[in-house]
């Protein structure tokens, strides 16, 4: 007669022992992952951010909104105008396009999207913002939005591609290139220093051939750099400003901030100078200046956002 082991254990106390181990595991696995996100109340939250936390994403509200408002926005009345129909058309749930904002450094683009969120948000404008890295995962942010209420702007910053980027792929396919049709209650704007978002090489007009009749054949390469830019319906160009504008800007922020008149109207010499310093007369190098001078002259950051609060509040 055998001596019984341990490895002939009866069958159903291993798989028990198993079991347990397995349990376990699974556990200490799951004790490392992100806590599953939870969907913002979109009735409070007016914008969000796109954050990936260990693979996983989820909508992060804002809870400090920038208080910019369109009158603060001088200088591209063009630009402003023709955005701020095209939003209003959507929120009125009227037909409208994606829009490309493209053009000079610092010169307003991205305070534009920030004053239209503040313009329309009583209207039911929410704001999604999503770095480029993450529009990859943009049809699983849209899928989170889609048949709400509210009229939802994905919002990317700053955008640029190099060839063969897989977000690049992603958004041609999110603006007009999926089998899905676009949802009625998202539109995608995006801001960008070039205006086809990606380098053009002098290399790509190689592939460039001319036919007998002289007629211009763009190589692929080209047409690949065109196509994503093609895709948003309304392209805005913004141009550098002239010293008039800049100045006027500078004055716009002076007072913002509680300089007084005679304040404001001594500033405009050193304006120049911290402008002809930075290279550049932007709407950013303005708001830079006003800033430090305001700081220097002794108003404080109180007396600004006690300004932006009460126009907040007024009708």
């Amino acid at each position: 007669m055998s001596i019984p082991t341990s490895s002939s254990a009866p069958q159903p106390e291993r798989f028990d022992r198993l079991l347990q181990r397995a349990e376990s595991l699974l556990a200490r696995i799951e004790a490392q992952l992100p806590p599953v996100a939870t969907l913002p109340d979109w009735g409070k939250t007016v914008a969000c951010r796109w954050k990936v936390r260990q693979g996983r994403g989820a909508l992060t509200p804002v809870r400090l909104l920038h208080p910019i408002r369109l009158a603060d926005l001088t200088g591209i009345d063009e630009q402003k105008a023709r955005v701020v129909a095209n939003t209003r058309q959507f929120v009125q749930g009227r037909p409208a396009n994606n829009v490309l904002l493209t053009g000079t450094r610092g010169c307003g683009k991205s305070s534009l999207i920030k004053a239209l969120l503040n313009e329309f948000s009583g209207q039911g404008l929410r704001l999604i913002e999503v770095d480029k890295e993450d529009l990859t995962d943009i049809a699983e942010i849209i899928d989170q939005i889609v048949g709400r209420p509210e009229k939802f702007l994905v919002f990317c910053d700053d955008l640029s591609f190099e060839s063969g980027e897989n977000a690049y792929k992603a958004l041609k396919s999110a603006l007009d290139g999926s089998i899905a049709a676009p949802p009625e209650n998202v539109l995608i704007y995006a801001t960008s220093n070039r205006r086809h978002l990606m380098p053009d090489y002098f290399a790509d007009n190689l592939e460039t051939a001319r036919a007998d009749n002289g007629e211009i054949h763009p190589g692929e390469a080209v047409e690949e750099k065109v196509s994503l830019s093609d895709r948003f319906g309304l392209w805005i160009s913004f141009y550098p400003f002239d010293q008039e504008a800049y100045l006027s800007i500078v004055a716009h922020w002076l007072a913002f901030f509680g300089c007084r008149p005679k304040a404001i109207a001594a500033a405009g010499r050193e304006a120049l100078n911290w402008a002809l310093s930075r290279g550049s007369r932007s709407g950013r190098v303005a708001w830079q200046f006003a800033r430090d001078y305001a700081g220097r002259a002794g108003q404080t950051q109180d007396n600004g956002a006690a300004r932006a609060k009460k126009r907040k509040a007024s009708p």
